[in-house]
């Protein structure tokens, strides 16, 4: 067993909850943090919503939830290596992903647009939001009453948020997150591992799809190399299997070089605890050069074979259609809404209005966005080409 760094973020001088509570007798903050974000009813929904290809297209390929499981595996396994606290970096991965709406990063952009008059729409908000006052499961707080760790490292994990969204500033007055610091390293781990997870498994469901073939992969060098590996290794194996092994053997490489690089920044640094790793100008967890190349070449040939591919792109325009018509719906009829939201609201197209409906909104699945569009328009869209 790898013995805690001392520049880990400990548990036991955790800064603790907005709301005071007892702390449990069998699991400590942040693995008590874990079990609420699993449990909640934003994690679930995870399942049906779109990661690249809709959730509901082929069973096979990852959405939200499944992304979210294969990050945590990555994050822990790397934490685990530093000596860091593999509790908090495996809450993080699993949180992260929570305030993404419907449809992906179409989803986002065109709710970003709908509530431009009413402050905008950012998923890293929304899932602060989701986790400190959106998700109802007990009597005396709104939210799941996370560790300011937790919360810290949701907010912070891409480095300081000198701009941060409304409603991070306003939680922020409640419950200061230090906003001008970087986060602790179990954060800045569970980005880098968001990273290797998306690449790898974009392509693994890209190459599925028929979007992105063995030779397409042949022409980044790195892929190549691999490649040549695996054919002179295993003699006559099928392409899908080739792929398979790139995948594997590209994530071990990637979380390797991360591993190695970050252990390398650490000797630098020396920092003697985990406030040193939150005042240090910069991030500490990082790839090689090597690795910061081979990410930008992997994630442009993605965006060019597989984000812009023409089948996205039509499944892009129309599920972008169907979230600004119900928001546009409903910002103008509140009577259309759920009662318990109905409540919620004061007159139409008002700021608590608006975010009332970005909040049902964005909480929906995408079969479930589909099936509200139909029931306010009268419009199947599944029952048309791409869905």
């Amino acid at each position: 067993m790898i013995k805690r760094a001392i520049f880990s973020t400990s548990f036991e001088n955790s800064k603790g909850r907005l709301h005071n509570e007892n702390e449990s007798e069998n699991r400590n903050p942040y693995q008590r943090d874990r079990d609420r974000v699993i449990h909640s009813d934003s994690f679930r929904l995870l399942k049906h919503k779109t990661q690249v290809f809709l959730a509901h297209t082929g069973d096979y390929y990852r959405t939200r939830l499944t992304h979210s499981l294969e990050v945590s595996q990555i994050s822990r396994s790397i934490s685990r290596r530093l000596g860091l606290d593999e509790d908090l970096a495996e809450v993080l991965a699993l949180s992260h992903d929570l305030g993404h709406p419907p449809f992906a990063h179409s989803g986002e952009e065109i709710l970003n647009k709908c509530m431009n008059d009413y402050d905008g729409f950012d998923h890293n908000a929304q899932t602060l939001r989701i986790l400190t006052s959106l998700e109802e499961r007990f009597p005396s707080f709104n939210g799941l009453n996370l560790t300011w760790e937790t919360l810290e490292g949701v907010v912070k994990h891409n480095g300081p948020v000198l701009n941060p969204h409304i409603v991070i500033k306003e939680y922020n007055k409640l419950h200061d997150l230090e906003l001008n610091t970087y986060p602790g390293l179990e954060a800045q781990i569970a980005s880098l591992s968001d990273d290797i997870a998306y690449n790898n498994h974009d392509i693994d469901d890209g190459f599925r799809a028929g979007f992105i073939s063995l030779d397409d992969l042949k022409n980044i060098e790195l892929f190549s190399e691999i490649i040549k590996e695996i054919n002179s290794e295993f003699k006559g194996i099928d392409n899908y299997m080739i792929v398979k092994e790139l995948i594997r053997r590209l994530i071990g490489l990637m979380v390797n070089d991360l591993i190695k690089n970050t252990k390398k920044n650490i000797s630098k640094v020396n920092p003697k605890n985990a406030e040193e790793i939150r005042s240090h100008n910069g991030l500490i967890a990082s790839f090689s050069d090597f690795f910061i190349s081979q990410d930008a070449q992997i994630r442009n040939f993605l965006r060019s074979r597989v984000y812009e591919h023409d089948s996205i792109e039509k499944e892009r325009v129309k599920s972008m259609r169907i979230i600004e018509e119900i928001f546009s719906k409903l910002i103008k009829n509140i009577d259309l809404l759920p009662i318990k939201l109905k409540e919620k609201c004061d007159s139409p197209y008002s700021k608590i209005t608006a975010r009332v409906i970005c909040d049902y909104i964005a909480s929906m699945t995408d079969r479930s966005v589909v099936e509200n569009h139909a029931r306010l328009y009268g419009e199947d869209l599944l029952d048309h080409p791409g869905y």
